[in-house]
């Protein structure tokens, strides 16, 4: 086996150990989520009165942990790959789909239809 041919093998099996490594969690996605929440919940529509926007995010705030447990945790699918996980949320009749590698969150379908409805939802 050449020294290219063994250099080769060698990265490719360092930075598939160090996907698996840093494969993201349930956890970790819920944070990201709860994340991706605030930004939205940040971003409150102008329109709606100062007084009531922060009444509906000091809510969010307090609350956001127990809406992430008792509505987005049962309702989210993670199919584990080793390397990578894909992430599947029904959540208010939209279905999220996320992948999680290297411990970082690429949306793939939904987040912008489930941030209209959410916010449908609250305002």
């Amino acid at each position: 086996m050449s020294l290219l041919r063994l250099s080769l093998v060698v990265t490719v099996l360092a930075v598939t150990v160090l996907l698996a490594l840093t494969n993201p969690t349930m956890d970790q996605y819920l944070s990201f989520v709860q994340a991706e929440l605030t930004k939205v919940m940040d971003r409150t529509d102008q329109s709606i009165p100062e007084r009531e926007g922060t009444m509906v995010q000091n809510i969010f705030r307090r609350h956001s942990q127990e809406l992430l447990n008792s509505v987005v945790r049962p309702h989210t699918m993670r199919k584990n790959w080793g390397v990578l996980s894909w992430f599947e949320t029904t959540v208010l009749g939209t279905r999220v789909v996320v992948i999680g590698i290297g411990s970082q969150f690429i949306p793939v379908k939904g987040v912008d239809e489930a941030i209209l409805t959410l916010g449908r939802q609250v305002f």
